[in-house]
């Protein structure tokens, strides 16, 4: 089949279908004509990259895993190394979500000291008025 109607049949943008062949994802062949073509497989192989995209591999990590991947989810077999990639993202993500929480924490400080200070200090309505003012 052709890319079009690989787009067609995964739901797949072209661009994004040529992209993951750039990242050596996906391995057309060449017809005479030179255009791309694809076997019926490399819709379940589509299929698997995005659902390890979704699971936020980036297509590096992807080109690793691939060779393991079975079925749409995908499944993965036990390949040499395999397990370390998943948890090396995992513990990623884990310090992305960490550093989330504290950023979260300190903003959450900064709101709730200028919220006491406001109303402490009255600048509340100062606030109100001066908006008031910049309206009309």
């Amino acid at each position: 089949m052709l890319i079009g109607e690989l787009s067609r049949r995964t739901g797949v943008h072209a661009h994004l279908l040529r992209y993951y062949e750039s990242q050596g994802l996906l391995r057309p062949t060449r017809g005479p004509s030179g255009y791309r073509e694809y076997t019926d497989e490399v819709v379940l192989t589509v299929t698997q990259i995005r659902n390890l995209l979704a699971a936020g591999l980036s297509t590096q990590e992807i080109a690793y895993t691939l060779p393991c991947a079975t079925g749409p989810l995908p499944e993965l077999e036990p390949c040499a190394e395999v397990l370390d990639v998943l948890r090396a993202r995992l513990r990623g993500i884990d310090a992305r979500i960490d550093a989330l929480l504290d950023t979260r924490r300190s903003l959450g400080d900064y709101i709730e000291a200028t919220e006491q200070r406001r109303c402490a200090t009255g600048a509340g309505d100062v606030v109100a008025e001066e908006a008031q003012h910049a309206r009309e």
